[in-house]
């Protein structure tokens, strides 16, 4: 590889740097052709683009655009280097992890995982990353908790017995008629007495 070629992996490789805030850097040595290819399937089933690089251009890569921001990464930059590119935190390490269980083995290995800013070094932290929450699940458990209290509030709304209003007045109603009859029985007896006295 003459130098125009590195610099056109070197610019490759910073355009995916930039375009992506999260990558994994694994080690995919002794993996066969066969499942190389098939671990390749497996991250474009998942959108996630793999990349395979020399570690010295890697860090070229690196350098030339934020030095200290990924200084965390370099150590891990040894053997052969795989990078994994993706839009969600978690998916590289979940792929991984499934890829090591289908094909009964210990590879390909997490070296380090840049994530946001963050930064996890070592493949003894691979289930840690299979259980980050992505910025969805987020959003899903906020809007749950959010609705929860909206939801018992409907629900208690629905269960509550009909109103007792209308009996209440039909009820009430009833006495207001019987003072109302009483005044009329009462004004009828003198008046009838009225009249015997004046026929007598």
């Amino acid at each position: 590889m003459n130098k125009a070629q590195k610099q056109e992996v070197i610019e490759a490789l910073k355009n995916k740097f930039s375009q992506y805030s999260n990558f994994y850097i694994t080690d995919t040595e002794s993996l066969t052709v066969a499942q190389v290819t098939d671990l390749r399937h497996h991250c474009f089933d998942k959108q996630v683009e793999m990349k395979v690089a020399k570690n010295t251009l890697i860090k070229k890569a690196l350098e030339s655009l934020d030095n200290e921001k990924y200084s965390g990464v370099y150590d891990s930059l040894h053997q052969v280097t795989a990078l994994m590119f993706s839009e969600s935190p978690k998916d590289p390490a979940v792929i991984i992890s499934s890829f090591r269980k289908a094909q009964n083995g210990e590879k390909p290995v997490l070296k380090a995982a840049f994530l946001n800013g963050d930064i996890f070094v070592g493949d003894n932290q691979l289930i840690k990353l299979t259980k980050i929450k992505t910025k969805n699940e987020l959003i899903g458990e906020v809007i749950g908790l959010l609705m929860s209290p909206i939801q018992r509030v409907i629900g208690a709304l629905q269960n509550r017995p009909e109103t007792t209003t209308a009996p209440e007045a039909k009820a009430e109603a009833t006495p207001a008629a019987k003072v109302e009859e009483t005044p009329k029985s009462e004004e009828a007896k003198p008046a009838s007495e009225n009249v015997e006295k004046a026929a007598e």
